[in-house]
């Protein structure tokens, strides 16, 4: 049984023209090698897979090429080219440092730099992997980096630049490898499966090379690993099913259903394919690529930047004129708000299920909306449902009615009322989703109600619960109290602090200054004057002039309570008195404290 190779060893190139995918960099090397301005140090970057290391060989072998092309080429006849690749050559040396990275073995590669080439011009070290090296295999590397023999080249290649020494990298020619594209990687696939006798759809091949993202190693091995599945003819169902994809016709058929409305089978869609296991973020993160790639199709300048095959691309542009430009933004920002919030959620499948429930219902929103939902109340989702479940046609629905029911009336000149919202009752929902032939007839005694939306029933409940609390002040002040209980100065600032204990949260700064005021009680005995500091302190009290006033009457027994308003003058001196002089304030003022004073024999402490 012959030895099996691996496509990513078997087809590696050996000519800078076969590299896929870098053709700035390999014409630059080339024309180096030809002009003959070699660099003592190179620095090969970029992501795994995408020919750093390769490049490095094939230019070690051009440049100690016998009887090098006049493209710049190697010839692959003479003793060097043999040697290279047979792998007998001594020329090049390549060292791992991800599991060499002492100072010891930057020391053994130091002592071989010293001897010259046998065969050829340069000897050329190719260091994989050097940002795993150490900080003193660094150090100890860096003056021979910077001054070596004119025999010695140095090759680095590295996945993480940032990790590389500012030292290192300044001593060295910087070569930045990108990621391959998608056709890239397609058109060598296709030569490999002509060159093995497999046969492949494009579409397979596009789902392979999605996969790779950007490696052409990680796209070998996938393809290697498809072929074997499949016995070399590769489908794309195979394909999908071998690599764990969803179809994307899963997203075509979901954005038809959201673009028609259909709320059932859109969650019917998405349980099939939750019962496939695909994880649900998974889902909404190819929902979002798909509407994206939607939006680009609408323009023919832009579908090329689709990554997919020219059957996909036809799909895109088809499906892309049912949708409008409106629609598509609206459920993108649907979309990316369900994957922001898919990891804190507790019910995962709940908030993928309620998005795509709003998804199916921007088609039908034509108010002004942020995108994120739409501005319609929410229609019964299953009534169709349950009416083929009762054996009943389904209920239609009357678009133009729903329609001029959610536009506003025009108010009446006359009516200066507080318009009321109508409730819906739960007998009224159960009637609308029950099946037609338990309907009962309803005899029509008065137009329809206006169907509110969600801001004109916020504005109207903002509105019902001013007009409210004006009423609710309004009837407090109106209480009237018989009683005509004398008080004193103490008990009218004992029953102003509890009115000011008792205003609610959001009071709390006029509750801190009333609790700071002192209430002076007059020479008749029910009227009190209350000084104010400012003309905004003056401005509230006037407004709480009844609810107060109120308050102090109920609480003092003394329907005559009256209180006056004043802004402090600049003259108002106010004296600041002890504990001990409030005391015999308290004591001249209050019978009761004097009573209470000599039963008990009470001292001030």
């Amino acid at each position: 049984m012959e030895n099996y190779i691996v496509s990513a060893r078997k087809y590696r190139p050996m000519t800078f023209d076969t590299v896929v995918g870098q053709g700035a960099l390999t014409v630059t090397l080339k024309n180096a090698i030809q002009s003959g301005r070699l660099a003592h140090a190179y620095l090969f970057c970029g992501p795994r897979g995408v020919g750093k290391t390769t490049c490095a060989r094939i230019f070690a072998k051009t440049i100690n090429c016998l009887t090098p092309q006049p493209n710049g080429e190697a010839c692959g006849e003479c003793e060097s080219c043999k040697a290279f690749n047979e792998g007998r050559s001594y020329n090049i040396h390549e060292l791992d440092a991800a599991s060499n990275n002492s100072v010891e073995d930057i020391r053994q590669l130091i002592e071989q730099v010293r001897i010259p080439p046998q065969i050829g011009k340069y000897k050329v070290f190719i260091i994989d992997e050097v940002h795993m090296l150490s900080q003193a295999a660094f150090n100890a590397f860096l003056k021979t980096l910077e001054e070596p023999p004119q025999h010695a080249i140095f090759i680095l290649a590295t996945t993480e630049k940032h990790k590389i020494l500012p030292t290192i990298m300044s001593r060295c020619q910087i070569y930045d490898f990108k990621r391959m594209g998608v056709d890239d990687i397609m058109g060598h696939l296709k030569n490999v499966a002509e060159k093995e006798g497999i046969t492949a759809e494009d579409s397979a091949l596009n789902i392979i090379a999605q996969k790779a993202d950007g490696g052409m190693r990680d796209a070998l091995s996938i393809f290697d690993q498809v072929a074997s599945f499949c016995g070399g003819n590769i489908t794309y169902q195979r394909t999908i099913e071998n690599l764990n994809v969803l179809d994307y016709d899963y997203y075509f058929r979901l954005t038809d259903y959201c673009v028609e409305g259909k709320i059932t089978e859109c969650m019917l869609t998405l349980n099939e394919i939750l019962s496939k296991g695909f994880e649900g973020q998974y889902f909404i993160t190819g929902l979002s690529s798909h509407l994206r790639n939607l939006l680009v199709a609408q323009d023919p300048q832009t579908t090329a930047l689709i990554d997919a095959s020219e059957e996909v691309r036809t799909k895109y542009q088809e499906q892309a004129k049912k949708c409008t430009p409106k629609f598509l933004f609206r459920a993108m920002k649907l979309a990316n708000t369900c994957d922001l919030n898919y990891k804190q959620s507790q019910n995962k499948r709940l908030l993928v299920e309620l998005t795509l429930i709003e998804m199916a219902q921007l088609s039908s929103d034509d108010g002004d909306a942020s995108g994120l939902c739409p501005t319609k109340i929410l229609k019964p989702i299953f009534q169709a449902l349950r009416a083929k479940q009762a054996g009943a046609a389904p209920i239609q629905q009357n678009s133009t009615t729903d329609t001029a029911a959610t536009q506003p009336q025009p108010a009446r000149a006359a009516d200066h009322t507080t318009p009321t919202v109508a409730q819906p009752t739960l007998a009224t929902a159960q009637s609308a989703t029950a099946p037609a032939e338990h309907a009962r007839p309803v005899v029509q005694t008065a137009p329809r109600p206006q169907t509110p939306t969600l801001r004109s029933f916020s504005l109207r409940r903002s509105a019902q619960q001013t007009q409210q609390q004006k009423v609710e002040e309004q009837q407090e002040a109106a209480v009237v109290v018989a009683e005509e209980r004398p008080f004193d100065n103490v008990e009218l600032t004992i029953a102003w602090r509890e009115f000011a204990a008792a205003l609610p949260h959001e009071d709390i700064a006029m509750s801190h200054r009333m609790d700071n005021m002192e209430p002076t009680l007059q020479q008749d005995g029910t009227t009190f004057l209350v000084i104010a500091d400012n003309p905004s302190i003056l401005n509230e009290l006037e407004h709480m002039t009844p609810r107060i006033e109120n308050y102090l009457r109920q609480r003092l027994r003394n329907g005559k309570v009256h209180m006056t308003l004043r802004l402090r003058e600049i003259t108002d001196k106010r004296k600041v008195y002890s504990r001990k002089e409030i005391y015999q304030m308290m004591l001249e003022q209050s019978q009761a404290l004097r009573k209470l004073r000599e039963v008990f024999q009470l001292e001030l402490a």
